[in-house]
């Protein structure tokens, strides 16, 4: 017989008996669990949406909105933004897309999503005469997921969208684009995206999509003229010595257009297409490969209108050499007509900005003999409509541009609507554009002034009869800037005639977009800025829908609550999304097959009696 041996245990010197023995037990089981939860837990991670047009910057508190409610209609372009913020660190954060399920189980699957991480860029002085500036880090260039030609993941390069590190007590932004296809069915899509990361955090983003049933045609209704980045890069390249030039060169020219293409800006065709070639018999043409190519361009990259070049590359005196200047531009006449896209706008781009007496004549001399051709080739110039007795850069002693201008392009503050409405009544077109901060306050386009003033001059421009929009420095004037991702590209004023008053800063004046390498490719990146101008020229395409279906006054009354001049507009991003659903719920209860009277677009005093004409 064996005897069992006595077990005994001693806490703290004192002799448990078997209940104090499990009591004890129990406690270590829970003193372990907490700690064990205490070791896993994490700060809140803080994400929410914005899906209007304003920046959200490194400083700003989380907002409200856990959801996406966008629409859009088909061939149309909507964005929404993904924000988030810790009070801890948090590693390897990335953004999942989900595919969205809509109408009889349709998809619009991920090929038609597009994911960028916001790059932000400390602004510690504000542009000039933005009085409500604050210094911060602001969102701009956008870092794509993918390559936006090849599709394929970016790897290796100075900036990585994903995975991200989010630092504590920072607000950090992803950006999405959707595009819906033309045979998307009108309805409902709904889906999910989701923000994980390395320590097993996951917030889950339910997405809602509404599809219009109208869509937006391939080519935009409103014209731009914003240069092209390629050939700008070129000269940035040579001029950064410590930089290599990129290796394939037709690849970037192809990825600026396609990306300029998605963003509804007009792409420049290669210079080469659009030089005519002197005949023997004193004629000129453009060979029929060169419009083959220029037809195929245009086609593919949507294009409504071309720059030809400055005549006085052949031509030296347009009075003098008439017979000459007119044989050049029939060399255009011929190409268009063999093109055979009869909404292209054939233009030259006179003179910028005529400010002086001289500028006056060159202007009045060239453009006249230009137009007297009546050749297809409209001379644009960089001008208001007016003139006024002693008025610096647009003197009536000097005359008036009358008969040598096709196209005006008045300065967004210098813009007055009445004269306007008299020169497109006799045929003549106005754009518009903006520089640096002149004049009454207007939209201005620089990264630190609301992201809304890239969206509202096409609700304007509208309004006021104008169809086009003009920007200069090829969309990519970072040639002041050493790293442009580092610090924010700017334009400092020199003092000179049309240069700004010297020292004065301008944040992102002249660029739109970024050069690619420092995220992976040669070529150029989006910014937020660039995407909100989009969304501007598709809201202008609603306008135009209307207008073509009989309801321009309608429509009017939709953009007189938002802004009524160029110096006085909502400021509150929110109503320019109703504005928005109202003209899409307008669309879609009229016939699109309705009979309209006229396709000219409306202006404030279209129908009006103006008197003579000059």
């Amino acid at each position: 017989m064996y005897n069992t041996p006595s077990i005994r245990v001693v806490f703290n010197g004192r002799l448990l008996n078997r209940r104090d023995r499990e009591m004890k037990s129990k406690f270590t089981c829970a003193f372990l669990l907490l700690l064990s939860l205490a070791m896993n837990a994490h700060a809140d991670l803080q994400v929410w949406t914005v899906t209007e047009t304003r920046h959200v910057l490194r400083s700003d508190a989380p907002g409200r909105d856990r959801t996406v409610e966008v629409s859009a209609a088909r061939n149309e372009w909507v964005s929404f933004q993904v924000l988030l913020r810790c009070d801890e660190p948090v590693r390897a954060v990335r953004l999942e897309a989900g595919e969205l399920r809509g109408p009889g189980g349709t998809l619009l699957k991920l090929s038609e999503s597009r994911c960028y991480r916001q790059h932000q860029l400390h602004l510690e002085t504000g542009t000039y005469r933005n009085n409500a500036f604050k210094p911060d880090w602001y969102p701009d260039p956008l870092i794509p997921f993918a390559h936006p030609i090849t599709g394929k993941v970016l790897e290796g390069a100075r900036f990585a969208a994903v995975p991200f590190d989010l630092p504590a007590d920072e607000t950090h932004g992803f950006w999405v684009d959707l595009h819906l296809p033309v045979a998307a069915s009108p309805g409902d899509y709904r889906g999910v995206y989701r923000l994980v990361s390395d320590d097993h955090r996951q917030v889950e983003v339910p997405v809602t999509l509404t599809v219009w049933d109208f869509s937006l045609p391939s080519t935009p209704t409103l014209v731009t003229a914003f240069g092209s980045p390629a050939q700008r890069m070129r000269g940035y390249y040579r001029d950064r010595a410590n930089e290599r030039e990129p290796a394939d060169w037709p690849a970037v020219e192809t990825q600026c257009a396609q990306l300029l293409s998605e963003h509804c800006i007009n792409a420049t065709p290669p210079s080469e297409l659009l030089h005519p070639v002197r005949q023997d018999d004193g004629s000129f043409r453009i060979p029929s490969r060169q419009v083959q190519t220029l037809r195929d361009f245009v086609d593919r990259y949507h294009v409504n209108a071309i720059q030809v070049p400055h005549p006085s590359g052949v031509v030296k005196d347009p009075e003098t050499e008439r017979d000459k200047l007119r044989a050049w531009l029939a060399a255009f006449d011929r190409a268009a007509h063999e093109l055979d896209r009869p909404g292209i706008v054939f233009f030259v781009y006179l003179k910028d900005e005529p400010n002086t007496e001289e500028d006056y004549r060159y202007v009045q001399k060239w453009g006249r003999a230009i137009r007297e051709a009546e050749s297809i080739v409209q001379v644009m110039v960089v001008e208001q409509t007016w003139t006024e007795p002693g008025k610096g850069g647009a003197d009536s002693a000097w005359g008036d541009l009358y008969g040598a201008v096709d196209i005006w392009c008045p300065l967004f503050s210098l813009h007055r609507p009445e004269s306007a409405a008299r020169r497109r009544a006799l045929g003549e077109t106005i754009w518009t554009y903006t520089a640096l901060c002149q004049g009454e306050p207007t939209p201005w386009w620089h990264i630190d002034y609301p992201l809304l003033n890239y969206r509202v001059p096409a609700w304007m421009a509208w309004r006021d009869g104008m169809k086009g929009l003009l920007y200069w420095g090829g969309m990519s004037h970072w040639r002041q800037t050493d790293d442009p991702w580092v610090q924010a590209p700017i334009y400092i004023g020199s003092g000179a005639l049309q240069q700004g008053r010297k020292g004065i800063l301008f944040n992102g004046e002249g660029s739109l977009v970024y050069p690619a390498r420092a995220v992976g490719y040669d070529g150029i990146v989006p910014t937020v800025r660039l995407k909100a101008l989009r969304d501007a020229i598709e809201d202008y395409e609603y306008l135009a829908i209307l207008s073509r279906r009989g309801k321009s006054d309608e429509a009017a009354g939709i953009i007189r609550r938002l802004t009524d001049s160029w110096f006085q507009w909502d400021k509150d991003a929110a109503a320019y999304e109703k504005a928005r659903t109202e003209l899409a719920l307008m669309i879609e209860s009229t016939d699109e097959r309705r009979p309209r009277a006229s396709t000219q677009i409306p202006g404030p005093y279209v129908g009006f009696s103006l008197g003579g004409s000059h």
